[in-house]
């Protein structure tokens, strides 16, 4: 749960603009990952997973933030 509280925290201090900017790098690294996968398998393929819901809390803050 500690893990958790810290990256709310971490969410939390950013601002619009970086937000947006970590939003797009991630979601580019993201596609590159994928792409990888599909020629030769990662030697992790939780990676993916994990930087898939990065992705969407960092999409859930914006959204939250639009909100408000």
């Amino acid at each position: 749960m500690a893990k958790k509280e810290s990256i709310n925290k971490i969410l939390n201090d950013m601002s619009d603009t970086d937000l947006q900017v970590r939003i797009s790098e991630d979601q580019m690294r993201l596609t590159k990952l994928k792409f990888s996968h599909a020629i030769s398998p990662l030697e992790n393929p939780m990676t993916i997973k994990d930087l898939r819901r990065d992705v969407a809390r960092l999409k859930t803050e914006q959204q939250k933030r639009k909100l408000a």
